[in-house]
């Protein structure tokens, strides 16, 4: 009975981290689906849809310094809470949006909600399950990834038809998990004795930009995370293109769907290949084969075999890239190093998705749309190599 009352409190606090994770990305996964449909009804380009799809990287870039100052100021708990109301507020209020001007600004609140739950979520890590890093890492990752395939999953079959065919409505129906989420951990989340060691207040909240180990990973993330977000933002509009429109909805849960069997391997084994580089340069030759099998090979069941294999390649280097942050820096350094990396990384991924657009719109070839994220599998290989020769990886 005492194993079971001391198990419980652990139980309970990765649950609500796994919660917390499908957060980072139920909101802004809900557009990828009707993507299509808010470039006809706004009649927008393919570098206006570019700009769209990079406000999240963009506010992740420039608000996540934001997160690791209220971890300073406010705590973990209240931060965190902080953020996922934000989000349910930002993504409510896109339910408004009569024109391109107004969703983007409203997108603007809901990714800044997310932007500084990113930095907060390895210190909420820290703190609640300070003896199974790796373990909590994993979850909330799990979540995350679980979080980007409901949205596309669902919107077309489920929720839009519940919404009468809006997707202004639709947005707004995926801001209420939210928000109950939100309530959840208010009243749940773990609090620890002001004195327990996972709750030393940092004493810096800015990052060192002199430190090398921010700028690798920044690398490492920004492939990482351009991969992900362009491929959402553009395989929608690359496959209407090729006038497959009956694909977007099978390759868009397959690219998000895909991402789960990895996490559910490393759920187990993450431990093992945390810091190991050989999975890194693995998942960056895969999504390499992945991209351009996508882009060559158009069909009912090469699009879904590569877009799933691009998603589970893309999602183990993010999954095992999160455990670095905690491993590789000092516990108070945990958010800080996180809003840097998380600054650098998505700055970068915001830049690529822009010239993506931007080459598909001077070109008028859709397919070099593609390739910039080519070069960050490429690029991938060349951060993993980078930080084994710093030792960071073995």
């Amino acid at each position: 009975m005492q194993a079971q009352a001391s198990a419980r409190p652990v139980v309970t606090a990765l649950l609500l981290l796994w919660l917390a994770g499908n957060c980072l990305r139920l909101t802004i996964l809900a557009v990828p689906p009707v993507i299509a449909r808010i470039r006809d009804d706004f009649g927008l380009s393919a570098t206006e849809v570019g700009v769209l799809s990079s406000i999240p990287p963009a506010l992740f870039a420039i608000a996540s310094l934001a997160g690791s100052l209220l971890v300073a100021r406010l705590g973990v708990n209240r931060a965190l809470a902080g953020g996922l109301l934000i989000v349910a507020a930002g993504s409510a209020l896109r339910g408004f949006s009569n024109n391109y001007l107004v969703l983007c600004l409203t997108t603007v609140i809901m990714a800044a909600g997310v932007a500084v739950m990113q930095p907060i979520m390895p210190a909420t890590v820290r703190q609640w399950v300070p003896d199974r890093i790796g373990l909590g890492t994993a979850v909330y990752t799990n979540g995350l990834l679980v979080g980007e395939v409901l949205p596309v999953m669902l919107t077309l079959p489920f929720v839009l038809p519940l919404s009468g065919g809006s997707w202004q409505v639709a947005l707004v129906l995926w801001s209420l998990p939210v928000a109950a989420i939100a309530a959840a951990l208010y009243l749940r989340a773990p609090k620890l004795p002001s004195t327990h060691p996972a709750r030393l207040v940092p004493v810096h909240w800015a990052p060192d930009w002199r430190s090398g180990l921010v700028w690798r990973l920044g690398l490492l993330f920004c492939c990482i995370n351009a991969i992900y977000f362009s491929a959402n933002a553009f395989i929608p509009i690359y496959l209407a293109s090729k006038s497959r429109q009956d694909l977007i909805g099978p390759a868009l849960t397959a690219l998000n769907f895909g991402q789960l069997p990895a996490s559910l391997v490393l759920l187990a084994v993450a431990g093992k290949l945390e810091r190991r580089a050989i999975a890194y340069i693995a998942s960056g030759v895969l999504s390499l084969l992945s991209v351009a099998g996508f882009t060559l090979m158009v069909g009912p069941v090469s699009t879904i075999v590569w877009s799933a294999l691009l998603g589970c390649s893309d999602a183990a280097a993010l999954i095992l890239g999160l455990t670095l942050p905690p491993l590789l820096c000092r516990p108070e350094d945990t958010a800080r190093t996180s809003a840097g990396v998380f600054t650098l990384s998505y700055g970068g991924a915001v830049l690529i998705g822009i010239v993506s657009g931007g080459l598909w719109d001077l070109t008028g070839v859709p397919a070099l749309a593609f390739l910039p994220l080519g070069l960050c599998a490429s690029g991938l290989i060349a951060a993993t190599l980078a930080m084994r020769a710093k030792k960071e990886l073995r």
